[in-house]
């Protein structure tokens, strides 16, 4: 078994982490399944920005623990859920890092959700 190599963000592979101004909703369909005026915001590289969302701002009837994990070799370990909905089950749907890189700690305790299942959208905070 091969030994997981951790690298670090720099500026031939940048990342930024930086909270959010406005308001994320997280929906599927008329289902709100997070609301956070506390989200951050991860840019990596030349990747989409990533709203990371935390855990207590996420509905937890939804989600469902997989034992689906990647790893990423600038932000750590990621688990994953599922989401259930109204008797649906769309799997792996949301990740976190429970243990993120020093580089990335700032999403520990934060869930992000992949863009092809659920709508996230802003608004501006009032």
């Amino acid at each position: 078994m091969s030994e997981k190599q951790a690298l670090v963000p720099d500026a031939s592979h940048p990342i930024t982490i930086t909270p959010t101004r406005d308001r994320v909703v997280v929906q599927l369909g008329d289902r709100t399944i997070a609301d956070s005026t506390s989200a951050m915001t991860l840019q990596e590289a030349s990747y989409p920005p990533v709203q990371y969302i935390p855990l207590a701002d996420v509905d937890p009837e939804l989600l469902q623990r997989t034992d689906h994990a990647t790893f990423c070799p600038y932000k750590g370990d990621a688990g994953y859920y599922s989401l259930v909905i109204d008797g649906d089950t769309y799997d792996n749907a949301v990740w976190t890092y429970e243990a993120p890189y020093d580089a990335v700690a700032e999403i520990a305790g934060h869930v992000a959700f992949y863009p092809n299942v659920v709508d996230v959208r802003t608004y501006p905070s009032s």
